[in-house]
């Protein structure tokens, strides 16, 4: 429809896509192409989509379109160990991932950056959560004019805690430089991604709108069994 802005978003990492292109380059790509806001989406982490968001705002303005907007909508999780296709190669996705899930107080910090970076439109993607918007609207309220319902405030109402102790935790300066534990002791920092070699024209990865047939799974589990094997 003639008149209505065009966002244009890819999932891709702070260095290249898929096929080698320069982050910042395909954020050019975009705006030749007549995007009015353009960023990154999905696949990585808020400060890996920041990384390859700011590059973008580099280049395209670089590039003299200086009335391109940019937005950002990250995953939910860190990602530093994801390769180049995202999240999805890590063994945790996609049903493992919570361990990954960022804290209040990281998004946040997300926010602030993103603002910083001239970024206006800011936002989420796979695994965000009410409250993680609302801790994005929370940090950004001068920026907005407007704050969200039952704010968090840095944690300012555990002053009214019963245990002195957790009543020390109601500053944000604490929870921006809590390193929070897993749970899990015996849980690795970081995963393997898989890497299976294959790229687009090999059999396993041409997609048909039908079922995927029984034959086409053995042979998925068959090559991933070959590949642990080291064949």
């Amino acid at each position: 429809m003639p008149g209505t802005p065009v966002c244009a978003s890819l999932c891709i990492n702070e260095n290249t896509d898929v096929h080698g292109v320069p982050t910042g380059a395909c954020g050019v790509k975009l705006a030749a192409a007549g995007a009015d806001v353009v960023g990154i989406n999905c696949h990585y982490d808020p400060f890996r989509c920041l990384e390859a968001t700011k590059k973008m705002v580099k280049a395209v303005k670089a590039a003299g379109y200086d009335k391109v907007e940019f937005m950002i909508q990250p995953l939910a999780y860190m990602t530093p160990d994801a390769s180049v296709q995202g999240f999805i190669d890590l063994p945790e996705f996609p049903f493992a991932l919570e361990p990954r899930i960022c804290t209040r107080f990281e998004m946040q910090r997300y926010a602030r950056e993103s603002w910083e970076a001239g970024i206006r439109f800011i936002g989420g993607c796979c695994g965000f959560e009410p409250y993680h918007i609302r801790a994005l609207s929370e940090e950004l309220v001068k920026e907005r004019d407007w704050e969200p319902e039952f704010p968090i405030r840095g944690g300012k109402f555990l002053e009214k805690h019963t245990k002195p102790w957790v009543r020390a935790r109601a500053t944000k300066e604490y929870w921006d430089n809590l390193k929070p534990g897993t749970g899990r002791p015996f849980s690795p920092s970081l995963s393997k991604c898989d890497n299976w070699g294959i790229t687009a024209g090999h059999e396993l990865v041409k997609q048909h709108e039908e079922w995927t047939s029984k034959q086409e799974l053995e042979k998925g589990y068959e090559f991933k069994k070959n590949l642990a094997r080291g064949q």
